[in-house]
């Protein structure tokens, strides 16, 4: 193995946007012709963040193979197009219960298990796993320095940068220089202490990328540089930028990549070498220059935090990018159409989608803006419980099921939507029970579904029979109601391979009707725009017409 290992530290606050400096790095020396890995290191104390709430952590992102994970793999995945796996994700809680496991087995020889070297020592197996032939391993650490619960981690960097040698390892710092208005100037001493506290764990920062507000002058630049020992040109500005996709563009132009080559000598000091940008230039130019807009109403629970809705606000965004359009998103909470009518609300979108969420709390609403889409035949999207809901409402005003409901909420004569306790995954049966432990237990990860031939989803999927696509649900709908739904004219055009578990489903006389149980906002990307999303912002861009 020969890879090289860049480590992504951050320092001063928390959201300084460590996700898009290691995805936007990745993507520059992608653009350079280089193979790379992401990978993210978790403090808390969870073993995943699939029993976290939104609010606390935001989204929670899917891998194909079934991997509940930060949500920064997501910008990992959007800028490289390189399919994150579990082994790109690790937290604290996973280590210790490894460590746990082995001690419990024996295989420490009876001796005392320690921080160092038991913890450090899984943590550094951890980074050097599941690696072929990639050029460059960009490991980013959660959590800001100097959180006690980030130590083992930083230990952990230190050994390898001693094992691997400086050569094959580098340290980037992401951290922020505020700027003070009453002082009319931007302030380095955070970012000196920042540093400071790295070094009192042993690690030295190869590249700083400092987070601001406005242009850093060169003697400030400079001033850092000096009192943090990193040479004046690896003071790196990460400045804010109007749109997340100019970042590649930005810190190219700022010589990031430049400056990581020249690190790992890979570039003479006065060499440029060969990068082709076109990719994000386009996409900036779309982004900053659309040919029209539309809105599209998201009612959904977790709207007060965005974050909750990373990948969906990101997929919409492509969805107008395929289209040449600018996306604005209407965020409403959906407890609000329990209390109060939809129309105003909901009168002059084009387009409305409910995306995933879990519990009770505003199923209700969610179902109002249903009957609102269907009934108002404005384009309608429906993502995991949103096309549950979709379901439900059908059954309730269409085929008189009136207490059509899911075992979600409680017992339920009518079980429209109910717990699946065993599903195929492959050849293996899984199964689960309602005592079941919560995380980890859902459908995850890819799965099959067969297409019905001449459906509108088969054509959106570009007349497709077969598609796999990425799951996170504890409840389906159930087979047992689709004849009678049918015959309201909801068409179920997409099942599992063994027809058991219904996948999508479509009003084929709607102008765009369509509810999918699986989610694919998160296989959408800027320069590969989901499908499903391109072909509802389509829908949406006639809708804008007849407004």
């Amino acid at each position: 193995m020969s890879a090289r290992f860049i480590f992504i530290t951050g320092g001063v606050v928390s959201s300084l946007g460590k996700g898009l400096a290691s995805a936007s790095m990745g993507a520059l020396l992608q653009a350079r012709g280089y193979k790379v890995r992401l990978r993210k290191l978790d403090p808390y104390l969870n073993v995943d963040p699939g029993t976290m709430s939104p609010y606390q952590h935001g989204e929670c992102y899917v891998t194909d193979d079934g991997a509940e994970t930060d949500l920064d793999l997501g910008h990992y995945e959007r800028f490289t197009g390189v399919a994150a796996r579990k082994s790109d994700n690790i937290t604290t809680g996973q280590i210790y219960s490894d460590v746990i496991a082995k001690e419990r087995r024996g295989d420490y020889l009876g001796g005392t298990v320690q921080v160092i070297p038991h913890v450090t020592d899984a943590i550094r197996d951890f980074v050097l796993s599941d690696i072929t032939d990639e050029d460059f391993v960009l490991c980013e650490i959660g959590g800001t320095v100097g959180d006690i619960e980030g130590l083992p981690f930083l230990e952990a960097i230190r050994q390898l940068r001693n094992e691997l040698g400086p050569k094959r390892s580098c340290f980037v710092h992401v951290t922020l220089l505020p700027y003070i208005g009453a002082a009319g100037e931007l302030k380095t001493k955070p970012t000196q202490h920042s540093v400071k506290e790295l070094l009192s764990v042993g690690i030295q920062p190869d590249i700083l990328m400092c987070r601001a507000e406005q242009d850093i002058p060169q003697n400030e630049k400079r001033k850092i540089a000096l009192f943090c020992n990193v040479k004046e040109s690896r003071v790196i500005s990460a400045l804010d930028v109007d749109t997340i996709y100019d970042v590649p563009n930005t810190y190219h132009r700022e010589g990031l990549d430049n400056e990581v080559l020249r690190y790992f000598e890979m570039l003479g000091e006065d060499e440029e070498g060969d990068v082709d940008l076109t990719r994000w230039t386009d996409i900036v130019d779309c982004v900053r220059g659309p040919e029209g807009e539309v809105t599209i109403a998201v009612v959904g629970k977790y709207t007060v935090l965005i974050d909750a809705y990373k990948s969906l606000n990101e997929a919409l965004t492509h969805g107008g990018i395929a289209n040449n359009v600018r996306v604005n998103m209407k965020w409403i909470e959906s407890e609000i159409f329990e209390m109060e009518d939809p129309i105003p609300y909901l009168e002059g979108v084009h387009g409305i989608l409910v995306p995933g969420g879990f519990g009770e709390r505003g199923a209700e609403g969610k179902i109002e803006a249903v009957q609102f889409a269907r009934e108002r035949e404005v384009p309608y999207f429906g993502i995991c419980f949103g096309m549950q809901m979709a379901v439900i409402e059908a059954a309730r005003n269409l085929a008189g099921i009136k207490n059509a409901s899911s075992t979600e909420f409680g017992p339920t004569d009518e079980p429209v939507v109910g717990l699946l306790t065993e599903w195929m995954k492959g050849n293996q049966l899984e199964k689960r029970g309602i005592d079941t432990d919560m995380g980890g237990t859902m459908r995850l990860g890819a799965y099959t579904a067969a297409l019905r031939p001449g459906s509108r989803v088969s054509e959106v999927y570009g007349g497709a029979t077969e598609i796999q696509e990425r799951h996170r649900h504890r409840y389906e709908v159930n087979a047992s109601y689709m004849a009678k739904l049918e015959k309201t004219g909801l068409v179920f055009s997409g099942m599992s391979p063994d027809g058991e578990l219904p996948e999508i489903v479509e009003f084929p006389d709607h102008p765009w009707f369509i509810g999918v149980q699986y989610h694919p906002e998160l296989k959408s990307k800027p320069f590969d725009p989901h499908p499903l999303f391109a072909s509802f912002i389509k829908a949406a861009i006639d809708q804008s017409r007849l407004v």
